[in-house]
């Protein structure tokens, strides 16, 4: 058998994109009979160094997070105007599910890899304690993926 292209086939996360945070949160709470764990609002460039598609973007979002196994999270996204791949899949194909995460080591490394079996970059950026990125995934695995890597 050959190799993960990621180095893990372990989904640490399912995000879903929202119109409305806090009435997502509010669903998503009463559903699993928790508590509503609230939101953040993610960095702008000046922090997150944010890229969508090769250029520099002030893209933020509001990010919420439920806890729901061992080693898994379901985050909620709600996304600012600017260009990012949140906003336009929420105009393109409204609110649902965005895309699966993995958490990885040698982020440089994985996307390279990744690009050279045809999955490229769409967007990647940094938060306190480490930078994702978006992999387009979608023609062939029908979802697309987020490279997590934690300092």
């Amino acid at each position: 058998m050959e190799k993960a292209i990621l180095g893990t086939n372990i989904v640490t996360q399912v995000a879903i994109l929202v119109h409305d945070i806090e009435k997502s949160c509010e669903e998503f709470a009463k559903f699993f009979g928790v508590d509503n764990p609230g939101h953040i609002v993610t960095d702008g460039y000046d922090v997150a160094l944010t890229e969508y598609k090769g250029q520099a973007s002030n893209a933020r979002a509001k990010l919420a997070f439920f806890n729901v196994g061992d080693n898994l999270t379901i985050e909620l996204i709600e996304p600012d105007e600017n260009p990012s791949i949140w906003r336009d899949d929420l105009d393109k194909n409204g609110e649902g599910v965005h895309h699966l995460a993995f958490n990885i080591k040698g982020m440089k490394k994985i996307v390279e890899n990744c690009e050279m079996n045809g999955f490229p970059l769409i967007q990647k950026g940094e938060y306190t304690g480490g930078r994702y990125s978006y992999i387009d995934t979608t023609d062939v695995l029908k979802v697309k993926l987020e490279l997590l890597e934690n300092d």
